[in-house]
């Protein structure tokens, strides 16, 4: 079977969730299947070339699932980014706005050196406002920004545009 096929066959629409008329991309059954799993991270990797990348940021939750092994691979830092909150340490903060209501994620402070090279790694790219506010998390935290993967694209959001000139990469557009 084909990568892109599995991958799709995985992801399952929940109506309504987390609020009437949204509806919710499920991973699970992805993740519980460790040839889609496996698929997917090494695709990332493959995509992105080794030995390029300095440190990869997972955004909560379901990001962190994915930029873990993906880091491992790279033999790169793991740096989480997380709601307002959860983090202990001194951080940075940034707000957006998302496709039903808001949110403010953060990230150490000093999660970053000056001139390392950063791939932020998400589940879904929808409006782009989470993607965004990370990027801009990880300008300020003095790193570069290479760019944005992400599992899947929601392309009737228009997230690319609000991303604006990040490249972005994803395994799969619906």
């Amino acid at each position: 079977m084909d990568l892109d096929r599995l991958i799709q066959e995985r992801i399952r629409d929940i109506a309504d969730h987390p609020k009437e008329g949204v509806v919710f991309k499920d991973i699970t059954p992805l993740l519980a299947d460790h040839v889609a799993f496996a698929g997917v991270v090494d695709r990332i990797v493959n995509h992105h070339g080794r030995g390029t990348i300095d440190k990869i940021v997972g955004i909560e939750a379901r990001g962190f699932i994915l930029a873990a092994p993906v880091a491992y691979h790279f033999g790169a830092g793991f740096v989480p980014v997380r709601k307002k909150g959860k983090l202990p340490a001194r951080t940075l903060a940034e707000s957006y706005d998302l496709e039903y209501g808001s949110e403010t994620i953060e990230v150490h402070a000093d999660a970053f050196s000056p001139g390392e090279r950063v791939l932020i790694v998400d589940d879904v790219l929808a409006t782009g406002g989470t993607a965004r506010a990370a990027a801009d998390l990880v300008t300020r935290g003095g790193a570069d920004v290479v760019g944005v993967t992400v599992l899947m694209e929601l392309s009737f959001l228009g997230g690319r545009d609000r991303v604006g000139n990040l490249d972005v990469h994803a395994l799969v557009t619906v």
